[in-house]
């Protein structure tokens, strides 16, 4: 019998390692590690660049919540798209060219950013928005669907949780370095595009390392999803089947809820964010048009990488030590109903203190728990349903019922600041009505849960 090596011993704190299995362990925990640190290079650079796009009788609230929203709409038609393709290449191509593709992307963005080789040029920063969701779907998305594939059932349960305290250091330490590199000045902000292309090679790399090392037999890219009838393959019966499924209609509530509420406190938050810079800028008695822009710019940028560095600090230790021990000891219930109660005490305190200091860390107890312990909550949640039920209503909730979270998000802001004209405070206290609802919704679904596990259980005896 093969015994552990040093390192699958060392990978024992974590999970369960067998012998043999470190090494593509290992390469898959650095893969997911390298793609979110090039993901989080990107993201706050997108915050600002956004905060410099204004559009004439917008506010930048506006500009960011209704680019959200077109986001979501766009996302609909890719995900299509890229499943074509998953149709038409191997996985190990298809990631390849996926990847490859948003790096010449991330190039062609570095020349258009403001003032760097062109002047402010009009919407570059809209559609540079619209694209990092575009890579969410292109590059973080596909490698757990790689990592799906690479691992059998049995092995990925117990995998999977170590791989992804992976992806959550990656996107800590990610924020981290850009945290210090904009604090610092030793690298302008511009180049953060250039530097995240490195990571993504190397990503390629690993992916190719890893198809090699792994002599799999199971379902490849383009192969059928099984247990789905490929006449009723579509988004549009998936949504079909959570309306006349009690089960999966409080799942797309639940996901809805937790969408809005979440993307209504990140416009919040740009718009704090705002309000800050333009006190700090009017203290500093900077007027220049071009200044203004480069300060709020970079203040911005500088923000967000901090912030996302604290959020994924969080995530990581509730990750590694909190997630597996909450649900062994309190099971499902306070997994999933954990971050609602952590919201609606976040949110009414902002709504009581809407300053940038609590908001900003309010938001990161909330944010941190929906990566970690609510994303947990989301892989346990299908557990007991049948596979049809899985392939059908899954797509349908983490596509149109999410998306729909950030179209309603959009709408709030609409509504909140043309018609009613709400003050900060009146957005955050709407919120909590919200969270109320989340939580309605998410007890009875714990009810449900337990329903469709208890019936489970009387199936296998």
């Amino acid at each position: 019998m093969q015994a552990l090596s040093r390192t699958e011993r060392l990978l024992r704190l974590f999970t369960e390692v067998k012998p043999g299995e470190g090494g593509t362990a290992l390469m898959m925990f650095a893969n997911v590690f390298l793609i979110l640190l090039a993901y989080y290079f990107i993201k706050p650079l997108r915050e600002g660049w956004i905060a410099v796009s204004d559009i004439e009788g917008l506010t930048k609230m506006e500009v960011k919540a209704y680019s959200s929203f077109a986001q979501s709409i766009l996302l609909l038609f890719v995900v299509g798209w890229y499943a074509r393709l998953a149709d038409r290449w191997d996985r190990v191509t298809l990631f390849t060219r996926a990847t490859l593709f948003c790096i010449s992307n991330m190039v062609i963005f570095w020349f258009l950013q403001p003032h760097f080789f062109f002047d402010q040029l009009p919407l570059s920063g809209i559609v540079y928005y619209l694209w990092v969701g575009m890579f969410g779907v292109f590059v973080v998305a596909q490698f757990w669907t790689f990592c799906a594939d690479v691992y059998t059932n049995e092995r990925g349960k117990r995998m999977l949780p170590f791989i992804a305290i992976g992806a959550t250091s990656g996107a800590a330490f990610g924020s981290w370095v850009v945290d210090k590199l904009v604090a610092s000045g030793s690298v302008p902000t511009e180049y953060l595009l250039l530097i995240a292309t490195l990571p993504l090679f190397a990503s390629i790399v690993l992916v190719h390392k890893v198809d090699q090392r792994e002599d799999h037999h199971g379902r490849t890219a383009n192969e059928p999803v099984p247990d789905k009838d490929a006449s009723d393959a579509s988004i549009w019966s998936g949504a079909k089947l959570v309306l006349v499924s009690k089960f999966l209609l409080l799942a797309a509530l639940v996901t809805l809820f937790t969408n809005w509420v979440n993307t209504n406190g990140e416009n919040l938050l740009f718009r704090v964010i705002q309000e800050s810079l333009a006190v700090q800028a009017g203290a500093q008695g900077i007027s220049d048009e071009r200044a203004l822009q480069e300060f709020v710019r970079d203040g911005t940028t500088g923000f967000y990488g901090n912030f996302y560095f604290w959020v994924n600090c969080v995530a990581l230790l509730l990750q590694a030590f909190v997630a597996s021990r909450l649900l062994k000891y309190g099971g499902f219930a306070a997994i999933l109903l954990i971050l609602p109660v952590i919201a609606l005490f976040s949110y009414t305190l902002m709504a009581l203190l809407p300053v940038l200091a609590v908001v900003k860390v309010m938001k990161i107890a909330e944010n941190a728990t929906d990566y970690s312990l609510n994303n947990t909550s989301r892989h346990v949640l299908w557990l007991p349903v049948s596979s049809a039920m899985k392939f059908r209503g899954k797509p349908a909730i983490d596509t149109l019922y999410v998306r729909l979270g950030d179209g309603l998000a959009a709408i709030t802001v609409l509504v909140g600041v043309h018609l009613l004209v709400l003050t900060t405070a009146q957005f955050f206290a709407f919120n909590v009505f919200l969270v109320l609802c989340w939580l309605v919704a998410g007890v009875l679904l714990v009810k449900e849960h337990r329903r469709a596990s208890e019936s489970l259980a009387e199936d296998r005896n």
